[in-house]
This record gives structure tokens, sequence and C-alpha cells, in this order.
């Protein structure tokens, strides 16, 4: 996959999946721009989550016009990639960011209760902790193929990964 073939690059799944890790490699890997959907928490979802409270759909939903408004200033910018980097639990909610960049692709990152739990608990500095997994694995809505999404387990190394996303999407876009 070339940088003009996907112009927004949707790097989801849930807490201690390796989103941010990821997409930080495919933008190494293809350049553009990289969108952190954790920076566009307000203040209350953070400490809610903080306090390990889950949040519902109406108080995800500004956070997710955010990172889509995000989305769109870049694109008015440049026609660099954009990666994001964002849980998007739900088609819903993919359906929010796809409103702005409706030819998004999606890499879903997947793996076992037991991995994902072991790195929520060894995971430093962040604001969601082992004790929110059961209800956002609860949540996830895992895409298929009809919403452009490929879906790769997690264990193995991010570059790995990363390699494995663009032969995928290259080879849907031949």
């Amino acid at each position: 996959m070339t940088p003009d073939q996907a112009k927004v690059i949707l790097v989801m799944g849930v807490s201690g999946c390796g989103k941010s890790s990821v997409a930080a490699e495919l933008v190494s890997s293809l350049g553009g721009r990289l969108i952190e959907g954790d920076a566009f928490h307000p203040p209350e979802n953070i400490a809610r989550m903080a306090a390990g409270q889950s949040l519902d759909d109406a108080m995800r939903a500004p956070w997710l016009d955010r990172i889509a408004a995000e989305i769109a200033t870049l694109q008015a910018v440049s026609d660099a990639p954009i990666v994001v980097a964002c849980s998007a639990l739900k088609r819903a909610y993919r359906n929010r960011l796809r409103a702005t960049a409706p030819d998004m692709r999606i890499l879903c990152l997947v793996g076992s209760m037991e991995m994902l739990r072991q790195r929520l608990e060894t995971r430093q500095g962040h604001f969601i902790k082992a004790g929110l997994l059961a209800s956002q694995l609860g949540t996830l809505e895992v895409p298929g193929p009809e919403e452009g999404a490929t879906v790769i387990d997690i264990d193995q190394p991010v570059a790995a990964i990363v390699d494995r996303f663009l032969e995928e999407t290259a080879g849907q876009r031949s």
C-alpha cells in the first residue's frame, strides 16, 4: 500500500492492544500524520475511566466528534495519510468517524484476555487500568471486511503487524 491509497487508517481495539505503538509504526512506514485518540478525551472522561468507570455512548460522542474534526482539519491541509489510534469499539463509533473519512481503512487489533490483562497490569502512566478490560471486550464489535477492516492478532511484534496490514491492504486494493 502506498500513502495515496489509504488517506485515513484507523487503528482500533480495546485498551492495551497496542493501538498507539502500531499507529506510530504505520506513520513511520507511510509518512503522514498521527492522531492519538486519547488526547481528544475531555478531562471528565479521563477521570471517569481512571476511576474504573466505563463511558457510555453519550460520553463518547463529543470525543469521537473531536477526532473527526481533527481528521477533517488534517485532510484540508495535506494529502498525506492520517493514522488514527482510537478504540472505536462499536460500528456506530467507526461510522461517526467514517462520515468524515468515507474511504477509511481499519486495522483492528485483537488478543487474548490474558495477554491484554497482562499488558494493562504492567502498563505505566495510562489512565485505563485492567479493571475496564471486561467492559471493553463486552462492547467490542469486531469489524469485518464490509467495513474495510483487517483484523490482526497482537501475538506478534509491532513491525510484523504493520507489515501484514500493509500486505493485506495492498492485496485488497490491487
